[in-house]
């Protein structure tokens, strides 16, 4: 009897993930005939459909979903194989795949990369951008060797490394620059426009001002820093930026930094990898060039 290939296996993981041939098969780094012809190859294995190809979107069949878990934990076992087998060498080479908040990735990566590449000539950085329970998942699923967001994560199976701290700063109409910096009762009385649910800083921001999510619910959401500050230049609101941030957002628009008096708010800014990532080590020294926010 045939035995499925590791690519086989890594073909229907992504299927299973992305419900969608094409998007699986760009995933995969590959055509859609290519991944749908070992998806077949799959099934004549198992002797029994995987997929139900008739709906608008690719369902996972009840067999194929009991796989589905299996094939992750053989994946993630012969990922880790490869990883010890880096770990061990004198320099790190390969792929390293690193995700990042959006509220940090633009402002951090440029200086980070550079670093990176400087010391790990060999290693090749694949970055993925995206908002925090993502990152969480697809570490957790061994899809990423390690993410930089905010802490803490607090979840057991994580190690986690503070990088740096920063401060929250205040984004007003250039019209507002020399009036006094609200206190966190103030700027609760006025529009304080915010990123869109699932963004961390969304949260630490509410958090701040003592204001409860269900209460901004006729607010102004943006899915970035940039739209935000562009907002508040053309007077719709006021607005909290990471102190990373200010320089490259604040150039553009007709607006006014202000600083808080201690305790400002602030955020630990930190990298995140699992316990069991033979890298770990590796991972730790690549940390360490990072001990610094950009300027803002």
């Amino acid at each position: 009897m045939a035995t499925p290939t590791l690519r086989q296996l890594r073909y229907f993981a992504a299927l299973a993930r992305h419900c969608h041939f094409g998007h699986a098969a760009e995933a995969c780094g590959v055509s859609q005939p290519a991944l749908s012809l070992q998806i077949k190859e799959l099934e004549d294995i198992m002797g029994a459909p995987l997929v139900d190809r008739s709906a608008r979107q690719v369902a996972v069949t009840p067999l194929g979903q009991s796989l589905v878990d299996r094939i992750d934990d053989i994946l993630h076992a012969v990922d880790e194989l490869s990883d010890m087998a880096r770990a061990s060498q004198d320099e790190l080479v390969g792929k390293l795949r690193i995700g990042v908040i959006p509220t940090v990735a633009p402002y951090l990566l440029p200086t980070t990369i550079a670093a990176i590449a400087a010391k790990y000539p060999g290693l090749h950085l694949h970055v993925r951008e995206t908002l925090t329970p993502k990152l969480i998942d697809e570490l957790a699923e061994g899809r990423l060797d390690a993410a930089i967001m905010a802490l803490p994560v607090s979840e057991s199976q994580f190690a986690e490394t503070p990088l740096f701290n920063e401060d929250f700063v205040l984004i007003r109409p250039d019209s507002e620059a020399d009036e006094p910096v609200p206190d966190p009762q103030h700027l609760r009385e006025m529009r304080l426009l915010l990123l869109e649910e699932g963004h961390c800083f969304r949260d630490q921001a509410l958090a701040f001002c003592s204001i409860q999510p269900a209460l901004t619910s006729d607010s102004l959401d943006a899915s970035s820093l940039t739209t935000l500050v562009q907002l508040v230049g053309a007077g719709v609101g006021v607005t909290l930026l990471p102190e990373m941030a200010i320089k490259v957002e604040t150039q553009a628009a007709p607006v006014a930094a202000a600083r808080f008096p201690d305790p400002a708010p602030h955020r630990t800014i930190g990298m995140v990898w699992r316990k069991t990532n033979p890298l770990a080590p590796r991972l730790k020294e690549i940390a360490t060039l990072i001990t610094q926010p950009p300027t803002g």
